[in-house]
């Protein structure tokens, strides 16, 4: 079993339009008060055999001073042990600074994920995020120039009256700044989000499904031209840099997450941070557990899980390992269903015992979740996504 830890830090200086995870605006106290919260959830924390990945999160973690980044690495250095560690961190292109960057590389962070969204400027507005295309290229040469040498740049497609051709300038410009990986997500219009009210007031609107599956192919087929390897729906990556993190959370291994809504999984239980820094830090404080909406993990619940994200990769579900894992958990109730697949071009189980998604049910996703979950006794699958960027984008 592969162990992970997540850290949320949830500071922005301005929420984007489109960004439902628990964030609030920093003040001095609060980067205070949200250290001493990580520190005593550390000390709380379970014993645990080797740590294989480390994710920091947000909000923005970059907005931390230096000093106060090297205070929270050492909370995780001193306190638990690493084995050939990735550890990524997130970052906004406003928020990379010199000082922060090689405070980071000395800790021995060795992936960075940059919020990039887009390189234009008109796309940057409508998404409400407070950063410019100088920051941008600014902050990649920043990173490159202080030895970063595992860069992920996040994008966001089908944004309201967006076409191909602009979205190919994105890519464009993405593909030539030669990062090692790239995380491609259609936009999705969440609730409680700025972008949300808009589309109330008809201000904005979602691009159709069909649109929407355009964008999808589009980008599938432009990255793989330029070298880069689909490994899931919205991630791709040259080849050996996939985001061993995120592969981890996708095939349902544990992590354990730390900060204000931060979710975990682990022996046997499925949980989440409350989404608020003041009861957070209080309840750690008098010795509470900040945990809710706990939910006890049949093997049923994360059999279904580990096949709806693992149809969400290009390499599918190895379903002889699937059986090995969950001895009590029954398929053969499912043949059916994947001979429908297989007949409907959605999916196919190849010589070697994978279930493999084609192309088209890559892009019905959801459909495919919510036909597996049928088929299961279990009727709770809430998976905690604040772990994984955007793990369900909407379905093309």
């Amino acid at each position: 079993m592969t162990l992970g830890l997540y850290c949320h830090v949830p500071f922005c200086a301005s929420p984007c339009d489109f960004c439902s995870f628990y964030q609030e605006a920093p003040t001095k106290s609060d980067l205070a008060r949200f250290l001493e919260g990580v520190e005593l959830e550390i000390r709380a924390a379970p014993e645990t055999w080797p740590i294989a990945t480390l994710f920091w999160g947000g909000g923005t973690p970059g907005l931390l001073p230096a000093r106060q980044l090297v205070q929270l690495g050492k909370l995780f250095k001193d306190n638990f042990e690493f084995a050939k560690l990735e550890w990524t961190v997130e970052l906004s292109p406003s928020t990379v600074k010199m000082d922060k960057i090689d405070a980071l590389l000395r800790l021995g962070v060795n992936r960075f994920s940059l919020g990039v969204q887009s390189f234009q400027e008109a796309t940057l507005r409508q998404l409400g995020r407070r950063q410019n295309v100088n920051q941008i290229e600014r902050a990649i040469r920043i990173l490159r120039t202080a030895g970063c040498r595992n860069l992920n740049l996040d994008l966001i497609f089908a944004n309201p009256g967006q076409t191909l051709s602009g979205w190919q300038r994105d890519l464009d410009r993405a593909v030539g700044l030669e990062p090692q990986h790239l995380s491609t997500y259609c936009l999705t219009f969440e609730d409680d989000t700025a972008l949300f009210a808009r589309s109330l007031q008809g201000d904005v609107s979602p691009l159709s499904s069909d649109d929407q599956a355009g964008f999808y192919e589009f980008t599938w087929d432009y990255l793989k031209a330029h070298g880069y390897q689909q490994y899931e729906i919205s991630n791709f990556a040259r080849p050996g840099y996939e985001c061993r993190h995120n592969l981890n959370t996708w095939s349902q291994q544990e992590w354990l997450g730390f900060g204000p809504s931060a979710a975990s999984q682990f022996e046997g239980r499925r949980y989440t941070n409350i989404a608020s820094l003041e009861t957070w830090l209080s309840d750690l404080r008098r010795d509470a557990s900040p945990k809710k909406d706990v939910q006890w993990l049949t093997p049923q619940i994360l059999a279904a899980d580990s096949l709806i994200f693992g149809l969400r990769l290009n390499s599918g579900v190895n379903l002889r390992l699937l059986r090995q894992r969950f001895p009590t958990v029954s398929l053969e109730p499912l043949q059916p269903l994947w001979r429908a697949w297989e007949s409907a071009g959605l999916a196919f189980v190849n010589s070697e015992g994978f279930l493999i998604p084609t192309r088209r049910g890559r892009l019905l996703s959801d459909r495919l979740a919510v036909e597996i979950l049928q088929h299961f006794d279990e009727t709770a699958h809430d998976f905690p996504s604040s772990n994984v960027r955007q793990a369900c984008p909407t379905d093309a």
